[in-house]
């Protein structure tokens, strides 16, 4: 591997993760450049993710009798930033190539205060319309797509042996972000009261700074990384990529569906129990961070484990379990749809617990499905005999950026089908979330047996998907 860093545009002209003697033993090694960019890229991933969740916070600082919208109107609200960070996501996949990784995850930090300045200026609003909400909201998109640039990047600075523990890695300490401005709201909620939500949009302005700045002084652009449009519709050409993008629905869309809804569903019960709008507002942000919280932790694990026995067999397993805990929400709600008072406090454990295990498991399919992605593109090259070891590595690296930016941006749409399915549900006449928990519980049953018949049924499919099934895949010798 040869490593060339430019001192003024910080490029590194050549780099190939698969160079086993100098990934341990460069100069400097490259496990150590990798690790550096690693770092700063989750930091400045956090706080996009922080700032896309931004309103699933911002609806614990907004009771109705002030803000004049009602809890249907706010899961719009949440739902708003998940569609445009979704369709963001595209675009920010072909960026690091184009533009080269640090120089992006510069640019992308920096725009993230849009949508943080304009939350601070609206939120002082509460007269403002909310066709202006909705609009400030959907800036909060800019956010969800630097999920996709710091995939890409991280995934050309990795080698396929180990990319299933960094992008894991990338992406759990990412969706951290959620579970910690929710952290940080709640913090605000206890000690100032649910008054003060420019105290969060202040903290974040210095956070974003800090990621920007930090991408400038400790990341590099790769001069060799390659992803562009063409890259991604020569990916789609493909059926295994149609099927991830369908299998990360279930996975991040549980994700970032119910991080974004978990707290205002809380609220919903506790108004229902008799709270106070603020008493209530403290309540659910008490609870709501736990469950993005697990479920970002679950992310790299998933990914580590799915290098040791398969992606696709961790994604199946992950969809069996949470049929199951799909299934505790749905026995709770039915016991509290049958009765004429608020939920009990045995119900609102089962709501949290089941609540809490969708958010762990997905966050285990997140870490299998990504390592699925690589790992399938990295058979089909091996299966070109007439491309040389360089020419399959570039290959597969620039297929697996495209798919995973557009996969990416897939999954992310699932968030908006959670939140509208939930207001759905809500305005229904039975006035409860039991209908929607019976469509997830459907989907992940479809998702379960999609997984398996594609990826796990017949040994071919095994070996076309690239699952390495008990050992982990063996170094490309230099």
């Amino acid at each position: 591997m040869l490593v060339k860093t430019l001192s003024r545009s910080r490029t590194i002209e050549h780099w190939d993760a698969e160079d086993v003697d100098a990934w341990e033993g460069g100069e400097p090694p490259g496990k150590d450049v990798a690790k550096r960019n690693l770092i700063w890229s989750i930091f400045a991933e956090h706080v996009g993710f922080s700032v896309w969740s931004i309103w699933s916070v911002m609806v614990l600082f907004m009771p109705q009798d002030v803000y004049g919208i009602d809890a249907a109107g706010k899961f719009y609200l949440v739902a708003v930033p998940t569609l445009v960070g979704a369709a963001m996501r595209i675009p920010y996949t072909i960026a690091p190539a184009k533009f080269g990784g640090r120089n992006w995850t510069i640019v992308s930090a920096l725009l993230l205060l849009i949508p943080t300045v304009l939350t601070l200026w609206v939120m002082n609003r509460p007269d403002s319309s909310y066709t202006m909400f909705m609009i400030v909201a959907a800036f909060a998109g800019f956010g969800g797509g630097n999920f996709a640039s710091s995939m890409t990047n991280i995934n050309a600075f990795y080698p396929q042996r180990l990319k299933g523990w960094a992008l894991g890695l990338n992406a759990g300490g990412g969706n951290i972000g959620v579970p910690v401005v929710q952290l940080v709201g709640l913090l605000v909620i206890a000690t100032v009261s649910n008054t003060a939500p420019e105290v969060v949009c202040a903290i974040y302005l210095v956070l974003i700074a800090l990621a920007a700045l930090g991408a400038a002084l400790f990341m590099d652009n790769l001069g060799n990384q390659r992803s562009n449009l063409g890259a991604m519709g020569e990916a789609l050409r493909f059926s295994h990529s149609w099927v991830m993008s369908f299998l990360y629905i279930g996975t991040f869309g549980s994700f970032i569906g119910f991080s974004f809804a978990f707290g205002q569903v809380l609220q919903i019960n506790f108004l229902a129990g008799g709270d106070t709008a603020a008493q209530a507002s403290l309540h659910a942000a008490q609870i709501a961070f736990l469950g993005p919280l697990l479920g970002s932790i679950a992310r790299p694990f998933g990914g580590k484990v799915s290098d040791r026995i398969g992606g696709g067999k961790v994604t199946m397993y992950t969809f069996v379990a949470m049929i199951f805990a799909a299934g505790i929400l749905v026995a709770a709600g039915m016991i509290d749809d049958g009765m004429a008072g608020p939920a009990t406090g045995g119900q609102m454990i089962a709501y949290v617990a089941g609540f809490i295990l969708l958010f762990i498991l997905s966050g285990i399919g997140n870490g299998s499905t990504y390592k699925m992605i690589p790992s399938i593109f990295e058979a089909k090259a091996q299966g070109r005999d007439d491309w040389s070891r360089d020419e399959k590595a570039a290959w597969s690296r620039s297929m697996s950026g495209a798919l995973i930016g557009f996969a990416g941006a897939i999954g992310a749409l699932g968030g908006v089908f959670i939140n509208v399915v939930l207001r759905a549900s809500y305005v229904s006449d039975a006035k409860s979330a039991t209908n929607a928990f019976w469509v997830f519980l459907g989907f992940y049953v479809v998702c379960a047996i999609v997984t398996w018949v594609v990826f796990l049924r017949v040994q071919t499919a095994r070996v076309g998907a690239g699952e390495q099934v008990g050992r982990s895949p063996a170094p490309v010798p230099a």
